[in-house]
């Protein structure tokens, strides 16, 4: 502790810090130091593979012997699964359920992946723009695929405002084209941004923590952060998921 102290005490004095917020960020390979491919294993790769374990583990294992009283792991299972489903349905509508399954597991991923990521020595992978992008593409070209597949021409419709002044019209119809092709780039930078800001505050307060003079501050500032990031963990992964409902009610019903 007391070497650590006079390390900080040096690098303030130095101008500089001891610790680097943005390093828990860093993919590295997994198994040795070379560089990262297209093809290598990384701590990314290992902990999203860790996700889609402990997704199969809740809802599969856990279900596998369903009781009528259900132990802990199945009340957690069916309670998400009436959560999402419910969402799908007061959102979208019956003929929206049929695609309940994408839509619970891109909510599963997202929350499990997260919750992870607060695990000590751990790796937050929805806290990369290049994870949440591909999410968040992945939602707008099923959307848009949709949408066509279901309305043909019509899905046009969602960006004429019918109820809008015929002269405003064709400015709304481009402010609503706009809009319609940065949801992927506002679905993914509000994930992952969210993840990373609360993860950094966090490494941020830790190293301070090595100070004496004031580490007990330090200490109650981390589990108050650690508190928070446990909730925007659940509620980031909740916003996502209800605005892929909403994207997928406008392939369903495009007409304003």
């Amino acid at each position: 502790m007391a070497s650590e102290a006079q390390a900080a005490d040096k690098a303030a004095e130095g101008g500089s810090l001891v610790f680097h917020p943005m390093d828990q960020f860093i993919v590295k390979p997994l198994f040795g130091d070379g560089a990262v491919g297209m093809f290598t294993i990384t701590n990314s790769t290992l902990w999203m593979g860790l996700a889609v374990l402990a997704i199969i583990g809740l809802l599969v294992l856990s279900t596998s012997k369903r009781a009528i009283v259900p132990g802990r792991m199945q009340s957690i299972a069916e309670l998400a699964y009436g959560f999402i489903y419910k969402m799908v349905e007061d959102i979208c509508g019956k003929d929206g359920v049929k695609y309940f399954p994408y839509v619970m597991t891109l909510f599963m991923f997202i929350v499990t992946a997260n919750f992870l990521g607060l695990l000590p020595k751990s790796f937050t992978t929805t806290s990369h723009f290049a994870v949440t992008m591909v999410l968040a593409l992945a939602v707008f070209l099923t959307v848009t695929i949709l949408g066509f597949v279901k309305n043909g021409a019509g899905f046009l419709s969602l960006f004429w405002v019918a109820s809008a002044p015929l002269a405003l019209r064709p400015i709304l119809a481009i402010i609503e084209l706009i809009s319609y092709f940065v949801r992927p780039v506002s679905h993914s930078i509000r994930l992952a941004g969210n993840v990373m800001a609360g993860h950094a505050v966090i490494k941020v307060f830790a190293g301070f923590a090595a100070i004496a003079a004031i580490s007990p501050v330090s200490v109650l500032a981390i589990t108050a952060m650690y508190g928070l990031e446990v909730l925007v963990a659940f509620i980031q992964a909740y916003v996502f998921t209800i605005l892929t409902c909403v994207y997928l009610k406008d392939a369903l019903h495009p007409h304003h």
